[in-house]
């Protein structure tokens, strides 16, 4: 080294310029290997694709080029596209190291997939929230790191910018929320959304005596936040832990949306692993505090319906869920794959109950009408993997109507029982979801099938029950009623990447 080079690399040590010089080539160094790990998992992904067996993969449902899917994150409308993000493990077909992968629509049918927007590094990147700010996206989520002592992990909320709403850097102030206010270490998938000036978050989180409960807090800039309040609690009886909250104005009134964990199953109610739901209220941002009016109720009553996240756009409020569910099996999972998302739907709010209707969009799928008119008792019907049906019957009279595959696979069984007015979706081996149901308008049912699903919406959309099912080589249906049904039946198109 040359004497310059020896007082000038003194004069950095006495300015204390140096330490400063060696932090930033130790940062520019870490985002160098970060952006190296983001190219490496897209070839992986490039080229394992072709790997992926596709005789389960939907034709028109947001699921994962390869790897693992879970919750919807980041559910958010910037610059006029909708962004949906993902739970996703790119490297195996079940859950692991979290990373969030990306797609977007500019009307909530037609799905480009993105470049994986989040890796784990020392954390992993649970669920989370996005907003717009200025012209950036941003993205609040759990960070989700181990520990060497009890309970072995810990949750804090993390920030991630974006210029182009598709490369993002995580904030160099992370974590912005560092624990709950009672030291829980369950404190996750955080919601951001704006009133007036300010940001709003609610987060998942518990009680030290295992009750779920969700907390609000208000921030001016994303990175400083103040706790307000607790939105609300278990009584006991709804869980030990709230995940994936949501919390939003809908016709007048304040809804939140939970994914509670631990309910008890109560004759046909809460019989999945984890429960999807919802308590109408009102709210005051003066006050911060939400006073519930109409207790805990399912929004979907299928098999399959978790960590349902919302966005508003349009004046319109839409959700997607996770169309899969913890503890069962994963059929797809040894085709290299596993989940997939709900179609997006509408929410209203009708007689204290929240509504989910397929989103008006959809339409734009149908390609080609395949049968039209009176499906006689006994009588056979096939189409291919996606297929949207119109059926009209009499609610006075049983219905029951088998789906199954033409080349064999899985089956289910949607029927109605006019003595107990209850709606039915079994899969076969007492794997039964069903449901009340009083018509509000019309008695129509409307069901979306996919390669690996069924989405059932009755009426006007007061009860919907979401199960994936595994037919083989496309759909046949058999009319086992003991009456005439009237069916319109539309083939629809692809929409997402295969």
């Amino acid at each position: 080294m040359c004497k310059e080079s020896i007082k000038f690399k003194m004069f950095l040590v006495r300015s204390g310029l140096l330490a400063l010089c060696l932090v930033v080539a130790a940062r520019a160094a870490a985002v160098s290997d970060y952006e190296t790990a983001k190219a490496e998992l897209e070839e992986y992904i490039r080229n394992k694709r072709k790997d992926i067996d596709p005789r389960f993969r939907p034709l028109y449902h947001v699921a994962p080029p390869v790897g693992w899917m879970n919750d919807p994150n980041g559910f958010s409308y910037h610059k006029g596209e909708f962004h949906l993000f993902y739970q996703f493990y790119p490297y195996d077909s079940v859950w692991g190291p979290m990373h969030w992968g990306h797609v977007t629509s500019r009307d909530l049918v037609n799905w480009e997939q993105r470049p994986t927007a989040l890796l784990p590094e020392r954390e992993q990147c649970f669920s989370g929230g996005a907003i717009t700010q200025g012209d950036q996206l941003v993205l609040m989520y759990t960070a989700h790191a181990g520990s060497d002592v009890e309970p072995f992990f810990n949750e804090t909320q993390y920030l991630a910018f974006s210029d182009d709403a598709m490369n993002f850097h995580k904030y160099e102030g992370n974590p912005v929320i560092a624990r709950a206010p009672n030291g829980s270490p369950d404190f996750r998938d955080p919601k951001v959304w704006k009133h007036g000036d300010d940001y709003y978050s609610a987060i998942g989180s518990k009680t030290w005596n295992d009750r779920g409960l969700v907390l609000l807090y208000k921030s001016k800039d994303l990175k400083d936040w103040e706790f307000l309040s607790v939105i609300a609690e278990s009584n006991g009886e709804e869980g030990y832990m709230w995940e994936c909250p949501d919390f939003f104005e809908l016709d007048g009134k304040f809804v939140l949306l939970i994914s509670p964990q631990g309910m008890e199953e109560q004759g046909d109610r809460y019989k999945n692993t984890n429960q999807n739901g919802y308590i109408i209220g009102s709210f005051s941002y003066d006050t911060n505090q939400f006073v519930p009016e109409v207790g805990f109720q399912e929004i979907d009553f299928g098999h399959d319906f978790y960590a349902a996240q919302t966005v508003e756009a349009n004046g319109k409020r839409y959700i997607s869920a996770w169309f899969n569910m913890w503890g069962v099996p994963h059929h797809e999972a040894v085709d290299g794959w596993a989940g997939m998302l709900t179609i997006p739907r509408e929410l209203r709010l009708v007689n204290n109950r929240v509504t989910m209707n397929p989103v008006e969009e959809l339409v734009s799928l149908r390609d080609g009408v395949v049968v039209d008119g009176d499906v006689r008792p006994d009588a056979v019907l096939e189409f291919g993997k996606a297929v949207e049906l119109i059926i009209e019957s009499d609610l006075n009279q049983k219905v029951d109507i088998m789906l199954d595959g033409r080349e064999g696979g899985n089956s289910a069984w949607l029927r109605w029982d006019p003595e107990v007015r209850k709606v039915v979706v079994d899969r076969g081996s007492g794997d039964v979801r069903q449901v009340e149901w009083a018509p509000v308008g019309s008695k129509t049912w409307r069901v979306f099938l996919d390669a690996s699903s069924v989405e059932l919406f009755c009426g006007d959309g007061e009860v919907v029950l979401s199960s994936r099912v595994h037919p083989l080589g496309g759909w046949r249906l058999t009319n086992q009623s003991p009456q005439t049904i009237q069916l319109k039946a539309y083939n629809l198109r692809r929409s997402v990447p295969e």
